[in-house]
């Protein structure tokens, strides 16, 4: 029996999520995979692609031929995005709509990760996928622009919002790290709700849904909810770091951009559409730290 290999593109393979995604599904023989960042690398074999350019996202997907197009690319900078929206909307919204036209043009599915930055975060209940947008930062604003291209443009979707992503490379876990192995004071915001997630298990629901016909947006976070205070807590608990954590408000450590007060998402979709249930918080941090 021939078996007849999916050809998945993924782009921003460099990222936290990108990367897991690649270690997740290079270890399966049904995919061919084709990696594809800003930042080429020729001994990984991963090709240039900046997706904000409609013609080299049209020249790549009409020579791969992709079945599945996993979208990691993403201008995260947050406060950044403040003072560089137009850039951060070409990556983040024209990028996946690109992505999108040159999927529908060529009948692949897309996979796209947008976040929870898409809310205002002033509610009180997880939010779940059908719960109005409303975001209060440049960089909500062009994710959001982003998720409205991809349903726009393309019929075989899946959009996928996680939250306090942290996976390989720069997130809040090494930079809290980094605070306590430099002997400095940690005071860690308190009073801003959500959960962190690993990007392994971002990878595990992309991995899941690929195998499925059941589009649509779905959130994707751990289970459970804490502050970043608390995040940090369980850091230097894990790691066995004995340093001072102080707990401070937002109103003290202010930022360019606004921040989600409350941005804890109910995996709603994943749960009753396939009884799909993502790992808690703390159990995924416990693997991500081993």
């Amino acid at each position: 029996m021939v078996i007849v290999m999916k050809r998945i593109l993924i782009t921003g393979v460099s990222g936290q999520v990108g990367q897991a995604v690649y270690r997740l599904l290079s270890s399966n023989d049904e995919y061919k995979l084709y990696l594809t960042s800003r930042t080429p690398n020729i001994e990984y074999n991963i090709e240039e692609l900046d997706i904000s350019h409609e013609r080299a996202v049209g020249t790549i997907i009409d020579r791969v031929k992709p079945d599945i197009i996993i979208n990691c690319a993403a201008y995260t900078a947050v406060d950044l995005c403040e003072s560089e929206e137009d850039k951060a909307y070409k990556i983040n919204a024209l990028g996946p709509k690109y992505l999108a036209m040159a999927a529908e043009r060529t009948g692949a599915v897309l996979v796209h990760l947008s976040s929870d930055y898409v809310f205002d975060g002033k509610g009180s209940k997880p939010y779940i996928e059908s719960d109005s947008t409303n975001p209060v930062s440049a960089y909500g604003r062009t994710k959001l622009a982003g998720e409205n291209f991809v349903q726009e443009n393309c019929n075989k979707y899946f959009i996928l919002r996680p939250a306090w992503v942290y996976g390989q490379g720069k997130n809040f876990v090494k930079t809290m790290l980094s605070l306590a192995e430099a002997g400095k004071d940690i005071r860690v915001v308190c009073d801003q709700i959500g959960t962190p997630t690993s990007a392994i298990e971002i990878a595990r629901v992309i991995s899941f849904l690929i195998k499925t016909e059941s589009y649509g947006i779905y959130h994707s976070t751990c289970e459970g909810s804490c502050s970043w205070y608390d995040f940090s807590v369980e850091i230097m608990k894990t790691a066995h770091k004995d340093v001072k954590v102080e707990p401070i408000k937002t109103s003290e450590y202010p930022t360019p951009a606004k921040r989600p007060m409350y941005s804890v998402l109910d995996n709603k979709a994943l749960r009753e559409r396939h009884n799909y249930l993502m790992k808690d918080w703390k159990e995924a941090f416990k693997e991500y730290w081993e």
